[in-house]
């Protein structure tokens, strides 16, 4: 494939987001569009600043699909656990039917720091989990020795309920 100038590029890469029914990398996003993963990066970063919705998951790069049909519920929980409980805290919330949106540790010189999850079932956790080990990535929350939030969502309110029920019961949900 002939290399894109610039803004055909993200054009074709904005098409290309918008019709996947999952994330895709930014390595197949640059084997695609024959140009380093840098470049991809730097223009999903372009695209975000012209307030394009994408967000960039461990998975790889994902269109965020807005249907206002769908009524969806997000609450902010406050958790602690070691990181050998981490694989059974993300699958304890996603077997409730319930999104992990995000992950949020409070670093005592960059203060809040927010890296985007969206894992909905336990694939995405094992996909996650087995990109941490590949990478020999640390979860973030070892900065903060294993408190962190986590922004949580789902179609009703009950799952959010049923799954801070799991939390609790587990040891991992802390309360004020």
């Amino acid at each position: 494939m002939k290399k894109m100038l610039g803004e055909e590029r993200r054009q074709e890469l904005l098409t290309i987001l918008k019709n996947s029914n999952g994330p895709i990398t930014g390595t197949d996003l640059a084997k695609h569009a024959n140009v380093s993963r840098q470049v991809i990066v730097n223009d999903m970063n372009l695209l975000k600043a012209k307030n394009e919705p994408i967000m960039a998951t461990s998975q790889g790069y994902l269109y965020l699909k807005m249907d206002e049909s769908i009524e969806t519920f997000e609450r902010k929980i406050v958790c602690l656990h070691t990181a050998e409980q981490a694989e059974d805290e993300m699958l304890t919330i996603v077997d409730c039917g319930v999104t992990i949106k995000n992950v949020i540790v409070e670093h005592p010189v960059y203060g809040e720091i927010t890296a985007s999850m969206m894992l909905s079932n336990r694939m995405d956790v094992n996909n996650f989990l087995a990109r941490v080990k590949e990478t020999r990535a640390n979860y973030l929350s070892n900065l903060t020795n294993g408190t962190h939030l986590h922004v949580i969502s789902a179609p009703s309110s009950e799952q959010l309920d049923r799954c801070e029920q799991m939390l609790r019961q587990k040891g991992y949900l802390i309360e004020g």
